[in-house]
């Protein structure tokens, strides 16, 4: 792929266009202008040959080229009403127009970290694009009704965290909607083994590391759903065994996940719905966990 086709599929993969119609319209202008004027530079730029030769580094100019887009069309680009009713709709705003941001923190901001306590100051504040930057992030529920209330509109709470499992340490996003707007209000250090989730997360640092940590941490069988080859708009089911399991083994993320908590806590179930969904591509994969025997055992797949 050519380098000036880069920039474009960068750009187009980055663009996420939720909210109003209006919104989705103007959005929709926006970018397709864009588009317009990088396809008209680059048949202005061809030469006689068919090839030409990308330079060595042309993924980091395409990323640096997509980000500034992006962050001119969020500068650029009012959020309309409708995007502080779901706490997604806010947050990918949130991380993407830096005025938005700047807006709807609370300043000084407090950060917390065990008993010691600072303030940033707005002019100190570096954005923060959360995880805007990658092809997707992660979510951790306790059950299918938890995962419910992502798409309630009167949740007045939401903390969004950093987990990092090498350093065993989270940051905490805390996020409440004050007067109908969503507003970040302080930020939370605290170490791994404080999390609610601690014992889940200190199983799945290892067991995202390792198909053999995977192989012994299965239930006799995994249920599993996923995508029908012979028909695109069915889904085939299916148990997979310990020793089918590389057949099927996902690649999942490691080091640095993220999670959003929407609301209040929900009681412990014994189970853990590890959900990775894609940022531009539709993508979504759910693993089902179940703490049994005294360890977590996955349960159920679905791609």
């Amino acid at each position: 792929m050519n380098y000036e086709l880069r920039i474009i599929c960068t750009f187009a993969s980055n663009l996420r266009v939720v909210f109003t119609d209006k919104w989705r319209m103007k959005q929709f202008w926006i970018g397709f202008s864009v588009l317009v004027l990088l396809f008209s530079a680059c048949q202005s730029n061809k030469t006689g040959n068919s090839e030409v030769e990308e330079p060595a580094d042309s993924a980091q100019k395409a990323d640096t080229v997509s980000s500034s887009l992006q962050e001119e069309i969020g500068e650029e680009t009012s959020v309309p009403k409708a995007a502080d009713e779901l706490f997604d709709d806010f947050i990918f705003n949130f991380a993407a127009n830096r005025t938005l941001q700047s807006s709807r923190i609370k300043f000084p901001l407090l950060v917390k970290r065990g008993d010691e306590v600072s303030y940033v100051k707005k002019g100190d504040w570096q954005m923060e694009y959360f995880f805007m930057k990658q092809d997707f992030y992660t979510l951790l529920f306790d059950s299918e009704k938890e995962m419910e209330a992502m798409k309630e509109t009167n949740i007045e709470h939401a903390v969004v965290e950093k987990i990092y499992l090498h350093s065993k340490t989270v940051k905490q996003y805390v996020f409440d909607r004050v007067n109908g707007l969503w507003t970040l209000q302080q930020i939370i250090h605290m170490p791994l083994s404080e999390s609610r989730n601690a014992s889940f997360l200190e199983f799945y640092e290892q067991f995202a590391s390792s198909i053999e940590y995977q192989s012994d941490h299965l239930m006799e069988s995994v249920k599993f759903i996923g995508p029908d080859p012979d028909d695109d708009f069915n889904q085939m089911e299916g148990v997979i065994t310990p020793d089918t399991w590389e057949a099927f083994a996902p690649e999942l993320p490691s080091g640095m996940i993220y999670n959003i908590v929407y609301g209040a806590p929900q009681k412990e179930t014994g189970r853990k719905i590890f959900v990775l969904r894609g940022i531009a591509n539709g993508m979504e994969m759910e693993l089902t966990f179940k703490h049994e025997g005294g360890k977590w055992k996955l349960e159920k797949l679905v791609t």
